[in-house]
């Protein structure tokens, strides 16, 4: 068995490895291109909305900040108004056993 040469042809057919290849290529390119086309539209759109906005998005970001900011404060004024005095230890608890 050492006389005979090894077989390095698998069988396969190098035209259709050739035209798959070439599709595949011309299959991502295809894609590549109408990623560039969504992603131009988007950006297109998106300018047309914020250039109809009544106010630059970042006026807005700063008032809704200042909105959050407020009722933050305004919230936990009012928890630590409700919250009766605690002393600084924790009150012992009874035991379970006492009512038996």
């Amino acid at each position: 068995m050492a006389d005979q040469p090894l077989q390095t042809d698998l069988g396969t057919n190098k035209g259709m490895l050739m035209a798959g290849g070439v599709l595949i290529g011309v299959a991502g390119l295809a894609g590549f291109a109408g990623m560039l086309l969504l992603g131009s539209a988007a950006v297109s759109a998106t300018r047309r909305w914020v250039q109809q906005l009544q106010q630059p998005p970042t006026q807005l970001a700063k008032h809704k900040w200042r909105q959050a900011r407020a009722a933050t404060t305004a919230g936990a004024q009012a928890w630590r108004s409700s919250l009766p005095a605690q002393p600084s230890s924790s009150p012992a608890v009874a035991s379970s056993d006492s009512g038996q």
